[in-house]
């Protein structure tokens, strides 16, 4: 086995203009870094969604990805979002990241998204969403209707909820799927974004000899899917 060197770095301490890093240009250029300086590998650790903590070891599901990665410049790209949302960005700071600021501006963002993609996304993209949506059934219903109720109860711990919901009824469930079936389908649209974007960039790495290590979230949090 040849040896290798390389950086840890979670994708959230990248450079940029939007309080937080993500999986857009920057993190390109970073890999861009690792390959000129010699580098071959390129830790990230968790990159699950995090509650109030925003500790990659204490997600909200072991299978989903972080929306607050999603890089808003990769979806103006693909018309997905109006490229004029990205010259009103609030004064984050540098030297660290606000979270709460940083989600209060774009979790709203990434739901102007889906309703862009909801009325004119093309019929390609329509298509590769509803084969993700497919390919991932087995986590991603459940954890996008777990999100839309954490929403509908706001913010409330899961076992606080209505005993039949807390108990996984069937029945009270297809209800409240009905109900919130927007909102599941906008947390299902944030991880087909987050996947693509991973894809995208983990391809982009390996094209230049560069491998990602990622990293369980061991300590998964009580308030998850």
């Amino acid at each position: 086995m040849s040896r290798a060197s390389g950086i840890l770095l979670h994708p959230t301490s990248l450079p940029g203009r939007f309080g937080i890093g993500d999986l857009g240009p920057e993190a390109r250029r970073f890999a861009d870094f690792l390959a000129g300086t010699g580098q071959h590998l390129w830790q990230m650790l968790p990159l699950g969604p995090t509650d109030y903590d925003n500790s990659p070891y204490q997600c909200l599901s072991v299978f989903a990805g972080n929306p607050l990665l999603i890089s808003p410049e990769r979806l103006a790209q693909e018309n997905l979002l109006d490229p004029v949302e990205l010259e009103r960005i609030p004064a984050f700071p540098v030297q660290s990241v606000d979270y709460n600021a940083v989600a209060d501006w774009k979790m709203p963002l990434l739901r102007r998204s889906f309703e862009i993609f909801t009325q004119r996304a093309t019929s390609a993209i329509r298509d590769e969403f509803q084969e993700f949506c497919q390919k991932n059934s087995s986590w991603l219903e459940d954890y996008a209707l777990f999100m839309a109720l954490r929403e509908a109860h706001r913010l409330a711990v899961w076992n606080t909820w209505e005993d039949d919901v807390r108990k996984h009824h069937t029945d009270a469930l297809g209800l409240w799927r009905s109900k919130l079936a927007h909102i599941v389908d906008c947390h299902k649209y944030q991880q087909f974004q987050f996947f693509k974007q991973w894809a995208e960039l983990k391809q982009f790495c390996n094209e230049r000899g560069i491998k990602l290590i990622g990293d369980i979230p061991i300590f998964v949090a009580l308030d998850s899917t």
